[in-house]
């Protein structure tokens, strides 16, 4: 009996070193060598101040930015609270929320309007559009701005990332990274 519980006890040790610390600090190891952008958060920096993470979903209100698609996490856009709504499709509280959100777009637009502006994330933090969802604001932001046209859609064109590897996915707009490129024209919004 004593050599069973002493082999059983020299496996659970290996074992421990091997996934409980030896896995972990090679993954960050890894993280850091190969990935250390992403690693550390893919944070995004102005002027030496974190303004945010180009992984994680913001709440931007004004007419001159583009807006995300709406978050069910926590209080909006609450990373310590990432989750969707859970709501169904047969949800009579989830048809409320997308015609109270259908609606209140078709104020600035008539042009039909993006899902992805309409629902939320599974996350509640994500941090893209479609470039439709972009396009669609186009006008708002452009007045707000005092831009042209051509200006916005130069910008969102620059600032869309085509799909991973070429197949995974769909093109998508990074609102945080299209939001800066806008401020960096120098032209803050009209109030």
């Amino acid at each position: 009996m004593f050599r069973e519980l002493r082999s059983s006890v020299s496996l659970f040790i290996l074992f421990f070193v091997l996934t409980g610390l030896g896995y972990p600090f090679l993954t960050l190891i890894l993280g850091q060598q190969l990935f250390p952008h992403q690693a550390n958060g893919s944070l995004i920096e102005t002027n030496g101040k974190i303004i945010g993470s180009s992984l994680i979903g913001q709440n931007f209100a004004g007419a001159g930015y583009f807006h995300g698609r709406p978050s069910a996490a926590g209080n909006g856009y609450d990373a310590g609270n990432s989750s969707g709504s859970n709501l169904g499709p047969t949800s009579a509280n989830l048809q409320q929320a997308i015609e109270q959100r259908v609606n209140d777009l078709k104020k600035d637009n008539s042009v039909p309007i993006p899902v992805d502006l309409v629902t939320t994330s599974a996350s509640g933090l994500d941090p893209d559009i479609s470039p439709d969802a972009a396009q669609f604001q186009v006008s708002r932001v452009a007045a707000a701005r005092q831009l042209t046209l051509d200006q916005i859609q130069d910008i969102i064109k620059q600032s869309t990332t085509s799909r991973s590897l070429g197949f995974l996915g769909d093109n998508r707009v990074n609102v945080l990274d299209l939001n800066l490129a806008l401020d960096r024209l120098g032209k803050t919004p009209v109030p």
